[in-house]
């Protein structure tokens, strides 16, 4: 699939802003945490993703139902959907000087079509050394799921299945799709959320 950047400008994917507020001291604190001692840049990415993905909890993995809405909710609460949890990994890297999207796909609920769809989200990461983008999905893993970081072969948490009308939205946005933020300003519990939004 050829990818599209929502914009041709890469300090757009640098920006903090009311979603992605890496101008909260505690995202900075905990960057700066991560960061320490890690020179390279993808080893600043693969710290940045393996703590969002493992030490942030998905709020349906462990039965919540608190929608967390901006990064630094994310990582207050330590928990949040995917699409949240997306926006803590950008947050961090951009905070890091690291340029990083949002992405989107459309998933099937449960294991066919009739179940209906929710969008899910993963990051876009630039890697300045190589001049590309890579994808990475910091959803959290669990039985038959295996999210890994790569930088060459591409392990994200759901692999679209066409056959059921799964969409790799192409984009790769510099901020949230406002469908995505409308669903997560007005959800007050994370299964309102997941019935809310079913393509963008």
């Amino acid at each position: 699939m050829e990818y599209i950047l929502e914009s041709n400008d890469i300090n757009d994917y640098l920006k903090s802003d009311r979603y992605i507020d890496f101008h909260d001291i505690s995202i900075q604190e905990k960057a700066d945490e991560l960061f320490f001692l890690l020179s390279d840049e993808t080893e600043r990415i693969k710290a940045a993703y393996e703590f969002v993905r493992d030490e942030i909890n998905h709020s349906g993995d462990i039965g919540s139902e608190r929608v967390t809405k901006s990064a630094s909710e994310v990582l207050k609460y330590k928990e949040g959907i995917c699409v949240a949890k997306s926006l803590l990994l950008a947050a961090i890297l951009r905070y890091g000087g690291i340029p990083a999207g949002l992405c989107y796909q459309r998933l099937t609920r449960g294991d066919t079509p009739s179940a209906g769809y929710v969008i899910h989200g993963l990051n876009a990461v630039f890697l300045s050394g190589e001049e590309r983008w890579i994808r990475l999905d910091a959803r959290g893993n669990k039985q038959n799921i295996d999210a890994q970081f790569s930088t060459d072969k591409e392990r994200i948490a759901f692999p679209v299945r066409v056959e059921y009308n799964e969409i790799d939205y192409p984009i790769f946005y510099a901020t949230p799709h406002p469908l995505v933020t409308e669903a997560l300003e007005k959800c007050i519990n994370r299964r309102e959320y997941e019935f809310d939004i079913s393509a963008i």
